[in-house]
């Protein structure tokens, strides 16, 4: 596996319209659908369909939350890893409910992240865990920027820490003890940082702990000194970061039983993607929302576990809750992404992996199902193999040399299929850039647009990915919310000022910069993403939008 690969996407394949129109569940994504309630784990081979198939389950409980009349009160809630998928979900779930049980979309689920749900949790209730109504939640650029300053401090205090772990070749060239050195101290400050918090250990008592300790410990001396001088700097610009969120969400959860029961009661049912993904902390959240009902769909793939590497996630969490309710543990194993050759050698390995030949421990063997090719007439039948079908690299590939493979393949393979796109994807834009040279010197069509575009140019493109996302969906009240603070209001503001509203830098968007905006403005803009009927707001009536928003009346200047 290099750090750039291809991916070869055809451009007359079926869209996905008609395709769901079409859908027929094969057996194993029948038997996810007959579910009713309680715990069930459900372990998934890539390619095997499970956001469709968790999109339909959510849309069909949402219909038995229907039907018992009490859509304005409880949903089904639906929590992802990434952005990107919660709005596939959110697009996918609408489409269910609006053509397949003639219902709304948009009401009666919630499509969030772990750490936006942990947002929500946090900013319903900010006071029960010391926070003020506007607090901030840095992004990652701005939370890297604080750790590598806190680690040249650290450095420039203490110049010849690192001595000792410098390797001898290393010391003939400053530069690369510069590039280096610099690069895994700061490595070593995240890890640090984000393992104190995985174990919600606080500065000031590990410095305690430290302090019983006999003999001499520099690293570990060096990660408090970072993780203090950080957590200083979030308290002294009044924020938080993603890791602080999770932490957060707990503590409101346990600080008030009545705030936590009401919470479980409004989400009778959690579904969880992608829960390989999921860290301690991560599952502790879901499983005190789901403890009252147990109504926990937890899907994910046992053997993905490219996040475990710079995360605090582990696969184990997954394995332990599908062998925890076996009576209910689902597998999803039919996949149409790959041609024969590559399931077969995935198998293998899965098999060689729990086998007496592996010597690996019980926890590092690959965990089944064994990947089975979906049925004939599937709608997604197994690409034909190629030739070779397989072809393994036994060396590792310098960038330079990488960037020669991936051309070398394309000058064979784009002329016969010229119907077919590929995307070349690189680790960053610099690497983008030599390989769209190599594409030019090599005579091969390209379009480099996404590396060339500025910030206004993505500004312009998200306002009106904003805009059209509420086009879609009117009656989805978060979006309406979105829409407003970072459309309308920003174009209010700028004509006001007759200057161009400028974005702010180090704010994180987990749902909206509310953050930024003036109190009043934000006051106003957490109104809109409480309205239940968001047409009563632009299309006012008789019912004025604002009865359901009463907590509004006691904000100072709204009244």
């Amino acid at each position: 596996m290099t750090d750039s690969g291809v991916d070869r996407q055809n451009r007359t394949e079926r869209p996905i319209e008609a395709t769901e129109k079409q859908f027929i569940p094969r057996p194993a994504q029948a038997r996810i659908l007959e579910y009713e309630g309680g715990p069930m784990g459900i372990s998934a081979v890539p390619g095997s369909g499970k956001t469709f198939t968790l999109s339909l389950l959510a849309a069909r409980l949402v219909e038995r939350l229907a039907a018992s009349e009490r859509l304005d009160e409880r949903e089904v809630l639906i929590v992802t890893f990434t952005n990107s998928a919660v709005e596939n979900f959110r697009q996918r779930i609408g489409k269910f409910l609006r053509e397949e049980q003639g219902l709304l979309p948009g009401v009666g689920y919630r499509v969030r992240t772990l750490h936006g749900l942990a947002h929500d949790i946090v900013r319903e209730r900010p006071a029960l865990v010391g926070l003020s109504e506007d607090f901030d939640i840095i992004d990652e650029r701005t939370a890297t920027d604080i750790k590598r300053d806190a680690v040249v401090g650290y450095l420039r205090s203490n110049p010849d820490f690192l001595g000792p772990f410098i390797k001898p070749e290393f010391l003939q060239s400053f530069r690369r003890i510069e590039r280096y050195v610099l690069a895994d101290a700061i490595d070593m400050a995240n890890n640090f940082i984000r393992v104190a918090k995985e174990l919600q250990a606080e500065p000031h008592k590990l410095e305690e702990k430290l302090a019983r300790q006999s003999g001499s410990w520099p690293l570990l001396e060096f990660g408090l000194r970072v993780y203090a001088d950080y957590q200083r700097s979030l308290f002294t610009r009044g924020a938080v970061d993603f890791d602080d969120l999770i932490i957060l969400a707990l503590q409101a959860l346990a600080a008030d039983e009545g705030f936590l029961h009401r919470l479980q009661a409004r989400w009778p049912y959690v579904l969880e993607d992608e829960a390989q993904d999921s860290s301690a902390l991560q599952e502790t959240m879901l499983r005190r929302l789901t403890n009252d009902n147990g109504n926990w769909v937890r899907v994910g793939d046992p053997n993905q576990a490219i996040n475990t590497t710079f995360t605090s996630a582990d696969t184990r969490y997954l394995r332990e809750f599908v062998a925890r309710y076996p009576d209910q543990a689902r597998d999803l194993p039919n996949s149409g992404r790959s041609a024969l050759p590559i399931i077969e050698l995935a198998n293998h390995l899965i098999e060689w992996s729990r086998g007496p030949d592996s010597y690996l421990p019980p926890e590092l063997a690959l965990a089944p199902p064994l990947i089975q090719p979906t049925p004939p007439g599937d709608p997604q039948p197994n690409p034909e193999p190629g030739n070779p079908p397989v072809y393994i690299y036994d060396r590792a590939l310098t960038p330079d040399e990488e960037v020669h493979v991936v051309i070398a393949s394309l000058t064979r393979w784009l002329p016969a299929h010229s119907d077919w796109t590929v995307a070349v994807l690189a680790p960053d834009n610099n690497r983008g850039f030599r390989i769209a040279d190599a594409l030019k010197a090599h005579d091969l069509p390209y379009d480099d647009s996404l590396l060339r575009s500025d910030s206004a140019t993505r500004a312009a493109a998200l306002a009106l990915a904003t805009v059209l996302s509420y086009i879609t969906q009117p009656t989805d009240a978060s979006r309406l919310q979105r829409l407003w603070e970072t459309v309308w209001w920003p174009k209010r503001a700028a004509a006001q000022t007759q200057e161009p509203a400028q974005p702010q830098p180090g704010k994180a968007n987990l749902q909206s910069p509310i953050s930024n905006l003036p109190t009043p403005i934000a006051n106003f803009t957490r109104a809109l993403g409480k309205i239940r009927e968001p047409e009563s707001f632009l299309f006012p009536g008789e019912r004025d939008w604002l009865d359901v928003i009463g907590w509004l009346d006691e904000v100072e200047g709204m009244r």
